[in-house]
């Protein structure tokens, strides 16, 4: 068996799934308020189980990166399709950019040019015929009055074919332990670009399996990693385990999800740690499967 750090690595895959994903530059007059755009508009976007999309920031940006010269933050949407895609975006960033105090949205992707989503085209309506259109470098823009000046917009959003589902189980003696590797973990998979973790603080707690014995659910709680239950299901918990933290990544291609997997397991294999595990339904729930051993044994 592998290990890292003495921390064993189960032979298990994790199974992720397609899914539509588009990068927003969000920028403002300081770093804080571009931050502040960023939160709110990846706000309750944890888990397409029940939300439009899956969102979160990417990274932080400095001046010289981004569109117009100020300080930005890259963040990353996912959803089922483009059509559910433009609609959570449109959504968010009308509720949560446009309204943020001296922002701008800009398109961060290339993308196919027939496979774009229209997010100033919908939201230039709100300037009520005040609305000014702007080509520069064959791009258009909207330009929409607002009480602190305009907000700039650019029309049109590349998308691209992403990688979402991405996940590894961090088994710990306790739960201060292994939320203790957890944010080490998350905190290493932050340096890793074209990812997000979508779920609060980039932990989830409540790891879920395929389906209920309530007919109106579509997943419910993983119980097989539940410590509470230990002795009444069939647990796959070894001995010693208390708490598990599963970490869920989503990202722009296979490639930074393998990425982030590697990096995110190594830093979370510290002492107290049982073992590292992941989530998998058979090979049903996805087509990508990140086979742990595989990964952790390359060098990338």
């Amino acid at each position: 068996m592998l290990t890292i750090n003495s921390v064993p690595i189960q032979d298990t895959f994790a199974e992720a799934f397609p899914m539509t994903a588009v990068r927003l530059i969000l920028t403002a007059e300081t770093p804080g308020w571009a931050r502040t755009a960023a939160q709110t508009a990846t706000g309750y976007a944890a888990s397409v189980i029940g939300c439009d999309a899956e969102a979160g920031i990417e990274r932080e940006l400095a001046p010289d990166e981004t569109p117009d010269g100020r300080p930005g933050v890259s963040i990353l949407l996912f959803s089922f399709s483009r059509d559910g895609l433009q609609k959570a975006v449109v959504n968010r960033v009308a509720q949560c950019v446009l309204t943020c105090a001296t922002t701008a949205c800009f398109n961060g992707l290339a993308g196919d040019p027939g496979k774009t989503i229209r997010v100033g085209g919908n939201l230039r309506f709100f300037g009520d015929g005040w609305q000014i259109s702007k080509f520069l470098d064959g791009k258009r823009y909207w330009r929409v009055p607002t009480m602190d000046g305009e907000f700039l917009c650019e029309d049109v959003f590349g998308t691209v074919k992403g990688v979402a589902g991405g996940n590894f189980l961090i088994l710990g003696q306790s739960q201060a332990i292994a939320l203790a590797a957890a944010e080490a973990a998350v905190e290493a998979i932050r340096q890793v670009p074209g990812v997000i973790l979508p779920f609060p603080g980039g932990v989830v707690r409540s790891g879920s399996k395929i389906g209920s014995k309530y007919k109106a659910l579509r997943a419910s709680t993983n119980d097989a990693y539940c410590p509470t239950l230990r002795g009444a299901v069939a647990s796959a918990l070894p001995e010693g385990v208390n708490a598990v933290y599963e970490i869920v990544i989503d990202g722009l291609d296979l490639a930074a999800v393998e990425q982030a997997t590697r990096v995110g397991v190594r830093a979370a294999c510290r002492p107290g740690i049982v073992r590292i595990d992941a989530g998998n339904y058979g090979g049903k729930l996805g087509p990508f499967h990140l086979h742990l051993l595989k990964l952790l044994s390359e060098t990338v």
